[in-house]
């Protein structure tokens, strides 16, 4: 069986942007408000973080349940893991998520910088300065068998994507507009050359984009 490289559940602005200007320590995507483009998620039964019982069941349920199925290894951009730019200076940063990552595989940061690989809860954090298909080598051997999760950022899925290695992508497009940023696309049908593509609008306002290879 192939493994698949997948990019699961990454939220865009109506006008094609994945993250704001200006990341800092306090602000992971800048000026835009995570809070509305993940509303569609956080408002799930199936949300990691829900600390009450209730949320909604469905469409966007579904896609929240999906998000680990049958994931072994993840692939994340430097900026994703952390707001920091060229060398590193502090070490003792660890990533947004606190001692427990929610990833619970080994993850594969891209980085021109690399550092000591380590270990949180069940997470491995390696940092990797190779191009694409190298990183997705070694990301594939780590998962054992499984899928290749492509987590982001905008920068990193657009480098996968012109190297021809994405497999599926499921984007979620909010009702929200960032107006600057780092850009996806300008529309979806920029991929279409390479993909089929299945749009399915949920109730709560969010536009799912199914895209598989042709």
């Amino acid at each position: 069986m192939s493994q698949l490289l997948r990019v699961q559940n990454f939220c865009v602005s109506s006008d094609g942007f994945g993250a704001g200007e200006g990341q800092s320590l306090e602000r992971p995507f800048g000026h835009a408000d995570p809070g509305e483009l993940f509303a569609w998620a956080g408002a799930t039964a199936s949300w990691s973080h829900r600390t009450e019982p209730g949320g909604s069941r469905g469409l966007d349920d579904y896609f929240t349940r999906d998000y680990d199925r049958n994931i072994g290894a993840e692939i994340m951009g430097r900026n994703k893991f952390g707001p920091q730019r060229g060398p590193w200076q502090d070490h003792t940063w660890q990533g947004w998520w606190g001692d427990e990552p929610p990833f619970h595989t080994p993850v594969f940061v891209l980085t021109h910088h690399p550092r000591p690989s380590f270990t949180l809860s069940d997470t491995t954090f390696h940092f990797v300065d190779a191009d694409p298909a190298t990183v997705l080598g070694r990301a594939r051997e780590a998962a054992g068998g499984k899928d290749v999760r492509l987590g982001g950022g905008t920068t990193t899925i657009r480098e996968f994507l012109d190297a021809d290695l994405v497999d599926t992508l499921h984007v979620v497009v909010s009702p929200v507009k960032l107006g600057s940023g780092v850009r996806l696309w300008h529309s979806p049908d920029e991929l279409r050359d390479r993909f089929h593509l299945d749009v399915v609008p949920s109730s709560s306002g969010v536009t799912h984009h199914l895209f598989w290879r042709k």
